[in-house]
């Protein structure tokens, strides 16, 4: 369906139908999306360098500030609409994906953003949260994992490691976690990525290309709480230890870890598994080479199973990136056909006549 709004459009994939700076507008900044809102979270949170990370790259967009959203639901990540100089609303505990799916089937004209965290998207909001993505809503979801709750003060989460000592689990959680990514793939959704919240040039990277997407990008970001649990992912922080642990993810190259030196490289294995050896005793036919634009998510999905408790390996970066239509373009095509066979908008008798149709009950 072709968007008209008559005036300046941004026309590449996600961001189509959104309108765009005039040419002749003054270029935005950092300042113009930052509000004057004190930023009020614990000193050292991750969810400092995120939002930073956020408000730098929106100018680069070009898009108009009042054509910009922020929804999200409830918990320290869902502060974020307060901090950001766009429209936002702070809605209900795991409902956000839910109101952000009305507001852009409603309005092409708006780049609409999910701000989220892992108990808010992953617990009460987890049946929103798999149906926006199943549906490819062209929402860019930004589920910040700490792997704790923190705004209620340090209860375990849906993304806690199982023995994980908390408030609400004192002898050590039992529960087995979700792993986003694959939740996320196993929902269909068309684009999927992992960040870390200090590595901020590989975090504007991804986050661009999820605002670009049309459809819905889920882009998990592990971020650290520095009062519930400080350190979750010092092991993939640690200089010395990144180059042993990250897998990091290129389209189109083998999938590799490790120093130049001491590099593996990932094989499939005689029994079908993946399996890191090293470079020197892989056969290059047998190499696994990334590919996020693959129709079929299985390769995806077991990149995502790699990751594991203990951290050994923890692929980062774009695990797919594929094209399929988007719910709100079907939604109001749909409509627009269906005006098109009435002869043009539904009137009042139209509306009557639906109401007072055949199919009718009288409840006495």
């Amino acid at each position: 369906m072709t968007i008209d709004l008559g005036m300046p459009q941004l026309l590449a994939n996600g961001l189509a139908g959104v309108p765009a700076l005039a040419a002749d507008a003054a270029k935005q900044t950092k300042k113009d999306f930052t509000s004057d809102q004190e930023v009020r979270w614990c000193p050292g949170c991750g969810d400092y360098v995120i939002l930073a990370t956020v408000q730098g790259f929106l100018p680069e967009l070009g898009l108009k500030r009042e054509n910009v959203v922020f929804v999200s639901g409830i918990g320290c990540s869902s502060r974020f609409p307060y901090y950001v100089e766009t429209y936002g609303m702070h809605s209900i505990h795991g409902r956000a994906p839910a109101i952000a799916t009305g507001l852009v089937t409603a309005r092409p004209d708006l780049s609409v953003w999910v701000v989220t965290g892992d108990g808010d998207a992953l617990s009460i909001g987890g049946n929103h949260l798999i149906h926006a993505m199943r549906r490819n809503v062209n929402l860019t979801i930004l589920l910040f994992n700490n792997q704790i709750y923190g705004l209620t003060k340090g209860q375990y989460s849906p993304t806690s490691k199982v023995g994980q000592v908390t408030k609400s689990t004192p002898m050590g959680s039992v529960d087995q976690p979700f792993n986003p990514v694959s939740l996320a793939l196993g929902a269909e959704a068309t684009f999927v990525a992992r960040a870390m919240e200090s590595d901020r040039a590989e975090l504007t990277t991804i986050l661009k290309a999820a605002a670009q997407h049309r459809g819905t990008a889920l882009v998990e970001i592990y971020q650290n709480c520095p009062i519930f649990n400080d350190g979750a992912f010092d092991l993939i922080k640690d200089r010395t230890q990144q180059e042993a642990r990250l897998v990091r993810l290129r389209a189109g190259e083998p999938v590799t870890v490790g120093t130049e030196e001491e590099r593996k490289v990932l094989v499939r294995g005689t029994d079908g598994g993946l399996v890191f050896v090293p470079e020197a005793e892989a056969d290059p036919a047998a190499y696994v080479i990334h590919e996020p634009g693959a129709a079929d998510p299985s390769q995806a999905f077991a990149l995502s199973r790699l990751d594991t408790a203990d951290m050994t390996h923890v692929p980062m970066g774009i695990f797919r990136q594929v094209e399929r239509p988007s719910y709100d373009d079907l939604v109001r095509a749909q409509v627009d056909g269906a005006q098109d066979v009435a002869g043009g908008p539904a009137g009042d008798a139209d509306l009557d006549a639906l109401l007072r149709g055949n199919d009718s009950w009288t409840v006495a």
